[in-house]
Parts: C-alpha cells; structure tokens; sequence
C-alpha cells in the first residue's frame, strides 16, 4: 500500500475512528457476511461510482471500519452508557492528501441504543407541579418509563486536524450532534441540542492506539503475497470534556422541556459533560500496492470484496 502515505492514510483513519464511535444512529442491522481479514468491512460502499472511479495512483480507494465496545457520556447532571458503534465508509485518498468519505447507501453509523438510567421517573419525578405529576402518575409499566438516548449528526463535520491524529489531547474535528430521547411521553421530537444549536463534540485521543498490518489474498484470506492490506488499530481511547449542551426541545410537544431540563440539568455550561469511548477497535484496508491495479484499482476493489461474500 504505497501510492498514498502511511501518515496520511494514518491520519485519516484516527480521524474517522473519532467520528464513527460517536455518531451512533440506531441499531445495528444485519449486513453481508465476508471472509477472513475483510470481515470488519461488511458495509463498505465499494460499488459507489465514487470509489469504482479511483485509479490508484492520483485517488485510491479504501475501505474503514471503526468500532467501540462502549463508553459513556454525561450530559449536566445525567450519566449514560453507551452500547456497541460501528462506523463503516469508503475513503478516497489522494495524491495531494486531501480526502473525501463514500458513506453506505444504508448510513455510515449504526449501533446500539443507550438506556437513560432509571429511564423517565428518574428524570422527572417526582415533581410538585402539576401537569408533571400528571406525566408521572401515568408510568405504570417499564415500556412508558424507558427512555432510550440516540447520538444524532446535526450538521457537517469541520475543523479537522491532520496532525491531531497523531498526537494526544488535540481535538481532532469538531461534530455538530443532537441526542434523541425517545418515550411515548415524551413523544418523537423530544431532542438536547438541534440543528441550529447542536452539541460541538471536539473528540481528542487519550491513548494512542497499537498498530498492526496484515496482508491477505483479494478474497481474505491470510497471505503474505496476498493482494489487499489491513492495518489494524485497536485500544484507543477517545474522550471530550469541553463541549457544552444546550436546553431540551419538542418533549412532550414542548410542554416537558423544562422539566427534562430542570432535573438533568440543562442548559450545562462547558466542562460539566463529558463523552468517553473504550477500547476502539479500527480497521484500515486497500490493495497493497494501488498503482499496480491503475487505472481501476477502485474496480479491483469491489470485485476483491464481492469474492469474499460467504
């Protein structure tokens, strides 16, 4: 894998690592099965004309996947767990380092919802105003307590940082976000943060990850004259304790945000919310050598990946 820099694919890939493990959309859905080293990358678009359109020598395409076992984010006064991410895209790289992501035609981000602990009456009751005691009197079962929180994008990410992703403590880009709190109380709409006032995650590394390279045949098997290469970077930590978090809007057709706020404690000032990620594991592939593939070294690609479908 020489056409493109090791720094630069390195530097993409800690940055990606980042975004992915915080941008968890839904639950995971079931996804094409691969072979051996190419099955962490079970949705990367290697059909979208973007990436069949890389020659291998001026743009190279790549496939990244990045997942995290867990973390957690605090949010004012709130404390809540996150389940499994998985981040997956396709990366063109070029000659002149700049990049550009290919998301899955399914979304980029998929994982496990969280659970707000103690779910709705831990976050509004008990309370000695009315129409709230209402609300409250009416969770009579753990389907209208449950309060499940989704980590949303809110608008493009920006200010990255090249370097950052090789150093630790520098925030690496800025993540506009909103968080989704779903209750049938609570309603549908029932948002921290929006589009016009989201959430700026600035993720930085804590640790820095250890690197590993394996090379496989074009179907994934091990090999060390194999076609494709992996570079495989696991046991980062990522976190982000300087962000603020705006009031909660829509809960409850707007009629509960105070009270949402009033017990989470919102609006939160920066420095009192955190976001913590444990243990990410990434994953970094493309042929081994792109120019020997050119001028269709995207199209070597996904035919790479279609031989290894189980």
């Amino acid at each position: 894998m020489r056409s493109v820099s090791t720094r630069t694919r390195v530097a993409t890939l800690a940055a990606v690592t980042a975004f992915g493990a915080l941008f968890s959309t839904g639950t995971a859905a079931a996804a094409t099965q691969l072979n051996g080293h190419w099955a962490p990358f079970d949705r990367c678009p290697v059909d979208a004309p973007a990436m069949l359109a890389a020659d291998g020598v001026g743009t190279t395409a790549t496939c990244i996947s990045s997942g995290s076992a867990g973390g957690s984010i605090k949010l004012g006064n709130t404390v809540v767990t996150t389940g499994k991410t998985d981040l997956q895209l396709g990366v063109l790289q070029r000659a002149d380092g700049t990049t550009s992501l290919v998301a899955p035609a399914g979304g980029a981000l998929v994982a496990d919802s969280a659970t707000v602990p103690g779910g709705l009456l831990g976050l509004m009751c008990p309370s000695s105003v009315p129409v709230v005691s209402a609300v409250c009197r009416q969770i009579t079962d753990a389907d209208l307590n449950k309060i499940t929180a989704t980590i949303e994008p809110a608008g493009a990410p920006r200010d990255f940082n090249m370097g950052a992703a090789f150093a630790t403590d520098v925030p690496i880009l800025t993540l506009p976000v909103r968080i989704h709190l779903k209750n049938p109380l609570l309603g549908d709409s029932c948002y921290i943060g929006t589009t016009a006032k989201p959430v700026l995650l600035q993720p930085k590394n804590v640790t820095a990850p250890s690197l590993s390279l394996q090379q496989f045949e074009a179907d994934g098997t091990p090999g060390d004259t194999g076609e494709m290469g992996r570079y495989t970077f696991s046991g980062a930590d990522q976190a982000d304790t300087a962000f603020a978090v705006p009031g909660a809007s829509g809960c409850g057709l707007g009629l509960l945000d105070w009270a949402v706020n009033l017990k989470t404690g919102l609006p939160s000032a920066a420095g009192a919310n955190a976001v913590t990620l444990d243990d990410t594991s990434t994953y970094f592939a493309s042929p081994y050598d792109p120019a020997s593939l050119a001028p269709n070294e995207g199209r070597e690609l996904a035919r790479f990946w279609h031989s290894a479908v189980k």
